[in-house]
Formats: structure tokens, C-alpha cells, sequence
């Protein structure tokens, strides 16, 4: 099972504000003329002037002149996808959540227990909706990707069975772009050679998708025919973790960019402490006018989690690395090459008691008063613009 709440930020702001509701609301900015960043959410009574997710904000307002915009508030949208997930923990003891508004959900064995699929799609979407107010589109399928696929056929409140062994006649005469994986480049190459559906992409042999597409090919051919034996999984430890901002106009002040990098550094740090893990590589992301966007990073002598240590990496990086003559547009702050924290810390990291504790002191007041209520120095501030994983991570936790 595929659950997806429709257009889920849009749909939590006219809930809190019932004088938003019946009217187009776009989420991710203030609306004010060009300003940078990208639309989060748009409310169904927005799409019919074309606004959808990831649109440039300032094409958005063109296309939607009367629309209220509103910044993102994700204190609210953890809150709310918390009390779905509650739900959602009744119904399957295997979840994978995609994103706050999004998950999969493993039905297998549960008929006894549950009753059939489609049975238990009904009533979920509608305890979801009775409890928490919000609406959700369901799919049902054998396989993740049929099933993701069923949840965006019909919404808002869809719900689309697929039943099995029907997977292939299911897909074959929706468009290509319906199909996970093809993106706009793919699609051009398939239609170049007269594939327009699902189902002649299916029905192309293996060498041929070989030739155009590599191993991808095969994969994709598979995709099309419904075969897809990934399982719903409970997320893993993260690979990397890393923060990022789109300035609202380009920035020239070294001292904002920087400070706005090491902004973002202490959030990485604060997750990846969360984690129980250490990174052995830190690194920065800048994205100079107009749109060249440039990767640096540094090998730390020993995997640490410390704030002081990591910051020093950084701060050397945007000395060196940062071409300050250049207006910026995006700057952002990660780390790589993680490792579970040792349990005998190494006599080279002259880890000082006394600076981790301060971390950790720092980690509680975050965590409890929020994420600016205290940050090490003269830090510039930053606004949670985007889902992150700490969020997903949230979700999974006990009573969580």
C-alpha cells in the first residue's frame, strides 16, 4: 500500500486557518515579488492555473496572482504527520516512510487479521480523515511501484486497486512520465523510437533497452511490466548528512555567506550526533550566478562528531574554496563517510570532555526549545525550508 496526503502542507495550513480554505494557497514563500525558492505545496484550488511542487516561486505568483502564499511552518507539518503515522502504525507493523506526507505499507499475511486490501484502504483514508482532518490518496499492489503509481491516478482522496497479475495491463496505457524512473530525458530517447505508453515501453525487447539505456535499460523494462521485488524497508542509517539555503537574492557579503554556512553546519552536526555516528569527510556546496554549482570538501585525520573540530574543517574550506568576488545564489554544509562513534575514543582526537558535553548540552536546548534558540557564535539565522531526514527519523520512534 502507497498513502499519500494531498497536497499535504497546502492542506495543513487551511486547516489551522480556516479562512484559507476554498481559497489557492501556495506554500514555500511570502509571495513578495522576486523571491527565490520553490513551491512546497499548492492547495488543489491553486493547480488549475498551473502551479505544481518544485515550480519557481516567482512563476507561481505569475501564474496565480490571487493566491495566498504562505512560508513553510514544518513544527506544524512534523505535528500533523506524526498523528497520521500513529494511525498508520495500526495498520502495518512495516512502514516505510518516504516523506512527512508519504508512505509504504506492507499488507502481506494481514487479510486474516485486517480483511482484504481494499477493505482496509477505505478505512484508513477515512480514519485518517475523521481523526486528523486531512485527505489521503491510497494505492494497492503487489509491488511498491505499481502500487505508488495507483495512489496518483485519482486524487485527491483516490484510492486505486491494482489486483495481481494485473500489474502489466494495469500500467500499459498510462503515459511514460507516470512511470518512476522516466524522467524527461528518458522520455524524449523512448520517443524517438515510437514508444508514447507504459506498454510499449514493456514491450520493447531487453538488447534494444540495453543499447539505449545501459543496466538502467533492463530495469526499466521491468518497471513497465510491473516487476518490481524491492521490499518495504524501515530507513537505514543515513549515507551523508547535509543542509542547505537559497539566498533571496544573491548574496555578495562573504561574512552573511559564511556565517550562514556554519548556520547550517550545527544543524548537521546536532543530526548527525543524533545518529550515534562520525564523519571522516566535511563538505561545502556553493552555488555561484547564475547556476554553477561547485563541490569542495576536506579529510578530517579521524572520524568526530564534534561541533569545534568540524566547523574548523569548514571555516578552512571557505577560506580557501570560496570565491568571494562572485554573487551567490545557494550555499550549503555537509558530511560524508560516516561511521558508527566509537565506544573507545582515540587518544590522536583529544576529544575534550568538557566541549562534547557542550554539545550535548546545546543538542537539548535545540531539541527542546527549538533551532535557533542558541547557536555557537555570531551565526546567521536560517529557516527550515525543505523536509529533512531527521524528520523522517522522527516519525519512527516510539510513540512517535
Amino acid at each position: 500500500m502507497h498513502v499519500d496526503l494531498d497536497a499535504f502542507y497546502a492542506s495543513v495550513e487551511q486547516l489551522r486557518r480556516p479562512e484559507l480554505r476554498g481559497q489557492p494557497v501556495i506554500v514555500g514563500g511570502a509571495g513578495v515579488p522576486g523571491e527565490r525558492g520553490v513551491v512546497a505545496a499548492a492547495s488543489y484550488e491553486a493547480r488549475p492555473f498551473g502551479v505544481r511542487s518544485a515550480m519557481p516561486l516567482s512563476r507561481a505568483r505569475r501564474l496565480c496572482p490571487t493566491a495566498v502564499f504562505v512560508p513553510c511552518d514544518f513544527k506544524a507539518y512534523r505535528e500533523a504527520s506524526k498523528s497520521v503515522f500513529k494511525i498508520l502504525d495500526r495498520y502495518s507493523p512495516v512502514i516505510e516512510p518516504i516523506a512527512l506526507d508519504e508512505a509504504y505499507l506492507d499488507l502481506t499475511g494481514q487479510e486474516a487479521l485486517m480483511g482484504q486490501p481494499d477493505a482496509v484502504a477505505v478505512r484508513l483514508r477515512d480514519e485518517v480523515k475523521e481523526r486528523c482532518g486531512l485527505d489521503l490518496s491510497i494505492g494497492v499492489a503487489s509491488s511498491k511501484l505499481v502500487a505508488k503509481v495507483a495512489s496518483e491516478l485519482r486524487k485527491p482522496r483516490g484510492l486505486v486497486v491494482v489486483q495481481p497479475g494485473r500489474e502489466a495491463e494495469f500500467l500499459a496505457p498510462l503515459p511514460l512520465a507516470r512511470l518512476p524512473g522516466c524522467g524527461p530525458a528518458t522520455v524524449v530517447r523512448l520517443e524517438r523510437v515510437g514508444v508514447r505508453a507504459i506498454g510499449d515501453l514493456a514491450a520493447l525487447p531487453d538488447p534494444l533497452l540495453g543499447e539505449l539505456f545501459g543496466q538502467y535499460g533492463r530495469i526499466l523494462g521491468a518497471h513497465a511490466r510491473g516487476i518490481d521485488p524491492s521490499p518495504v524497508l524501515l530507513p537505514g542509517d543515513p549515507k551523508s548528512i547535509s543542509r542547505e539555503v537559497t539566498f533571496d537574492h544573491d548574496q555578495t557579503n562573504a561574512s552573511r555567506v559564511r556565517s550562514t554556512a556554519l548556520r547550517l553546519l550545527q544543524d548537521v552536526t546536532q543530526s548527525l550526533r543524533a545518529h550515534g555516528l562520525s564523519a571522516r569527510t566535511v563538505v561545502l556546496k556553493v552555488r555561484y550566478q547564475p547556476f554553477d554549482t561547485q563541490s569542495r570538501q576536506a579529510t578530517l585525520p579521524y572520524p568526530t562528531d564534534r561541533d569545534d573540530q568540524i566547523a574548523a574543517a569548514l571555516r578552512h574550506l571557505l577560506e580557501t574554496q570560496l570565491d568571494a568576488a562572485r554573487p551567490i545564489r545557494l550555499i550549503g554544509a555537509g558530511v560524508s563517510n560516516l561511521e558508527p562513534c566509537a565506544t573507545q575514543l582515540s587518544l590522536l582526537e583529544g576529544r575534550s570532555s568538557r566541549l562534547a558535553q557542550l554539545d550535548e548540552r546545546l543538542d537539548e536546548l535545540r531539541d527542546r526549545y527549538g533551532d535557533h534558540v542558541i547557536a555557537r557564535g555570531a551565526t546567521a539565522q536560517t529557516h527550515q525550508k525543505d523536509m529533512r531526514r531527521d524528520d523522517l527519523d522522527a516519525l519512527r520512534e516510539p510513540g512517535g
